[in-house]
């Protein structure tokens, strides 16, 4: 048997006495010579006055031999076997995953990032297996970074560009034949502490499931259980994360496919209900799909008086009210190439793929294996999310596969979408960047031609195709920064020049966060929905 690298590093340290003991038996259980190892087991057995991360030590050190050794001594202390997955072994793992898939058809930001997770995990790795023996009198700090998980940064860089590599239906297959299901098990197991990272390894499982062929793979690996636990999670962004993966493994009942990025918030579980009609959330450039729509922050006063008003506080207005109020709608939420967030400043490749034309065409192919246009639809726009919808609305009229979308669409409800451009543009740099990172600035320049030719072509269509139009207009100041506040779409940009026009007295970010549910800014949305779907027959109980 090799000696575990930890054992090879030992050297004469000036530990506790105690301390030394435990490393000359481990070492022991090393030996040659079977009597000593014997006796080794014996004693390591014996002594129950280890501390509880000398447990854990031994834990990750002991080589199968011992363990059995020690698993036949007469109620010998479980820690001995609760082991911590070692997890460099699964940041080596994730490593030979990536490096083992192919880099034809991601794009260069994957393949950068894919250079940047292997470099920074070595550099790590050499950190761990040199700089964390050689540990003082009390041995502790070095016990915890044995056992402690290391560089969360490479762990991240790890996934972040596995997510990239599973959009890509041929790396699928190398990733499920490379035992990537089970490597994400694992990782998910250890990082109950970690939502985020959660959430990124169930969105790769998420893209896996849409290739049939992956569903029976993804199943033995335990992962249905895992979702369905994570279903059940209060946290409505877990919950859809796990919703979504789940919807593209049930053939069963469900006919559309969830691409990356397209987020079931309703309904998320199998139901009897007819679903009548599509709603559509697009986030704006700083948005996501979730956070955009929460519900206004609260101060902590205003958490007091809510709470004697039993009035729970939402992180998704449209899966908790909307949905509520609406239970035949299918709501769904959008995001788009966020994902690059952390590395956007960073990847030489991001820029050509920041255009207005280069995402709608995107998002208009996840829309159609999404199922969306079969059925009415209404869009609810947030800031630059707008501009993207009336982009996909036009390019949609180019494309006879879109035609039934373009019919079905009945209303489009705009909150502060800078129509006419936005001041910001003739900001500073920096200011400018905080709100609109990397998107061209010259589209959305006051008076930009690009933005007024968009807008014309889509009055037009709009007109054509009778769009029932709905638009919100902020009228305070937003903080962008210390010291500076800026009214960041003008009442005159975000009025589009058809359909009803109003004004609310929030900021640019709390323009699509209602106060509460029966606050002007949620029941005036409802009824917009309510009324351009009131042709798609009856929607709701409540409301004649």
């Amino acid at each position: 048997a090799h000696a575990h690298p930890v054992l090879n590093h030992f050297s004469h340290v000036d530990a506790d006495p105690h301390e030394v003991a435990l490393w000359v038996l481990l070492k022991k259980t090393q030996s040659a010579n079977k009597a000593i190892r014997l006796e080794a087991v014996q004693e390591l057995a014996d002594n129950h006055h280890w501390h509880d991360y000398q447990y854990q030590t031994a834990a990750q050190v002991i080589d199968h031999r011992t363990a059995v050794g020690l698993a036949r001594m007469p109620q010998v202390d479980l820690r001995f076997f609760r082991h911590p997955p070692d997890s460099y072994h699964l940041n080596d793992g994730l490593r030979q995953l990536l490096a083992s898939l192919p880099q034809t058809e991601v794009d260069k930001c994957v393949r950068y990032f894919t250079s940047l997770a292997l470099r920074e995990s070595t550099q790590s790795l050499a950190a761990q297996r040199g700089g964390l023996w050689s540990f003082g009198g009390n041995g502790l700090p070095y016990a915890q970074s044995l056992t402690s998980v290391p560089s969360e940064k490479v762990e991240s860089f790890c996934l972040q560009a596995l997510v990239q590599h599973s959009k890509v239906r041929s790396h699928c297959d190398h990733i499920v034949a490379n035992g990537g299901l089970q490597l994400l098990q694992r990782v998910y197991q250890l990082r109950t502490d970690s939502m985020k990272i959660q959430r990124n390894i169930v969105r790769i499982i998420g893209n896996l499931a849409l290739n049939e062929g992956a569903h029976q793979a993804i199943a033995q690996s335990g992962w249905v259980s895992v979702l369905a636990e994570m279903m059940q999670c209060p946290h409505i962004m877990q919950a859809s994360h796990a919703a979504r993966a789940l919807a593209n493994l049930d053939r069963e009942t469900v006919k559309e496919k969830y691409p990356d990025g397209v987020y079931i918030l309703h309904p998320q579980t199998r139901s009897n209900q007819p679903i009548k009609a599509d709603v559509l959330f697009i986030h704006g450039i700083l948005g996501a799909a979730f956070k955009t729509w929460r519900q206004k922050d609260r101060n902590a006063l205003e958490e007091e008086e809510a709470a004697k008003r039993e009035d729970d506080y939402t992180e998704c207005w449209p899966k908790s009210w909307l949905a509520a109020d609406c239970p035949n709608l299918r709501v769904l939420s959008v995001e788009y190439d966020s994902h690059l967030s952390d590395w956007m400043a960073q990847c030489p490749a991001e820029n050509q793929r920041m255009s207005l034309a280069y995402r709608s065409q995107e998002l208009l192919k996840k829309l159609k294996l999404a199922g969306v246009g079969e059925r009415p639809v209404v869009w609810v726009a947030h800031s630059m999310g707008g501009l993207l919808v009336k982009k996909m609305l036009l390019d949609a009229l180019q494309d006879p596969d879109m035609h039934g979308l373009l019919q079905n669409t009945k209303g489009i409800m705009f909150y502060s979408v800078p129509h006419y451009g936005t001041f910001m543009a003739e900001y500073s740099v920096n200011v400018r960047y905080l709100l609109f990172p990397s998107i061209e600035v010259r589209e959305l320049c006051k008076d930009s031609p690009a933005l007024r030719s968009l807008n014309d072509n889509f009055l037009n269509l709009a007109k054509e195709k009778d769009f029932k139009v709905l638009s919100f207009a902020e009228t305070l100041p937003t903080n962008i920064g210390p010291m500076i506040k800026i009214l960041v779409v003008p009442t005159q940009s975000a009025n589009l020049g058809i359909g009803e026009l109003i004004e609310v007295d929030v900021d640019h970010l709390n323009i699509c966060k209602p106060e509460r549910k029966d606050s002007f800014l949620y029941k005036r949305s409802l009824q917009f929905i309510l009324d351009a779907l009131q042709s798609a027959a009856d929607l709701s109980a409540e409301y004649p």
